[in-house]
């Protein structure tokens, strides 16, 4: 499977136990409506199958999984921190009103201010907020994705119009 087959879901945090049972963490908004016969595992560049023996859910955003053939802490250890990903035909369908900050991904950010900074990189959501990461002057900047600076998002054009606090982009471009 390559990576454009694919979906981002989360990555595995820590073993849990001697017998290969690993948390993942997830980043993806609706993980408990996801199937989990086989996780693909980004080593090195390649996506590498693992099937699912057993997932245990829990609510704060993490699983407790144990994998087919991973049946020792030792086996185990090279799945820390790597990405997880499910094949595209596995995405939970969404309605037509339905947005997600994540969706402004390879949108191109403009302020009010400054004009265009760039295409959004990378949107991560953290425990408050969600922040957008922009390449600005080839440096990188973080920015935060809340209703208080976002002026307009347009769809189709891709392009999100943004007030940031005056000052923000300083602290990165000095």
């Amino acid at each position: 499977m390559k990576h454009e087959e694919a979906f981002y879901i989360g990555y595995v945090t820590k073993t849990r136990g001697l017998k290969g049972e690993v948390q993942i963490f997830f980043e993806f908004d609706e993980y408990e409506k996801l199937l989990f016969d086989v996780v693909f595992a980004d080593m090195n560049g390649k996506l590498v199958p693992y099937f699912v023996a057993s997932a245990k859910l829990q609510v704060n955003k993490t699983g407790y999984f144990n994998f087919d053939d991973v049946d020792h802490i030792d086996k185990a250890q090279p799945l820390l921190k790597k990405k997880l990903y499910l094949p595209i035909a596995l995405m939970p369908e969404r309605g037509e009103d339905e947005f997600f900050y994540t969706d402004l991904k390879g949108f191109t950010a403009v302020d009010e201010t400054l004009g265009e900074l760039g295409e959004i990189l990378e949107v991560n959501e953290y425990p408050q907020q969600f922040v957008a990461t922009v390449l600005y002057k080839e440096t990188e900047i973080l920015f935060p994705l809340n209703e208080d600076f976002i002026v307009e998002i347009d769809d189709e054009g891709k392009i999100l119009t943004l007030s940031l606090p005056e000052g923000l982009l300083d602290i990165y471009l000095s």
